[in-house]
């Protein structure tokens, strides 16, 4: 009997372990058509984010830069890189993020969430997503 509680113990805790490493935290950043530049109300929103996380140095961020389909693959290529460009600025600039810590990957018209056939969904896809990974110490 005692036996069994330690497996099942044991297994909740590599369970448990393995939630957190996966956890993370996102914030995503969205843009009107063919723009890369953050608008004021977005960086106020991004900043007021930023301050509840306790301690950024404890996060490696990945930013996903995301386009709709209108304008062509090597436009929306560009411009999901200066997006990512934009958002990089932001948050080690303005933000003392070190950009050591900062991986970028700009998937222009590619991979996107949500129905480009819509204006909605092309309106969603106009996005970077900030992904806050915590570091295992």
């Amino acid at each position: 009997m005692v036996s069994r509680f330690f497996y099942v113990l044991s297994l909740t805790l590599i369970s448990l372990q393995s939630f957190a490493q996966t956890e993370h935290i996102r914030k995503s950043i969205y843009f009107p058509g063919g723009q890369y530049y953050i608008t004021p109300y977005q960086i106020q929103e991004l900043r007021h984010f930023l301050d509840s996380i306790p301690d950024l140095n404890h996060f490696n961020i990945t930013i996903h830069s995301h386009t709709d389909n209108i304008g062509g693959a090597a436009y929306n290529q560009w411009l999901s890189e200066m997006r990512s460009a934009t958002t990089v600025h932001e948050l080690v600039d303005n933000n003392g993020i070190r950009i050591e810590s900062i991986e970028q990957k700009d998937f222009g018209q590619f991979n996107p969430i949500y129905d480009n056939s819509t204006s909605q969904g092309r309106q969603m896809n106009r996005r970077v997503d900030i992904i806050f990974w915590p570091i295992s110490l």
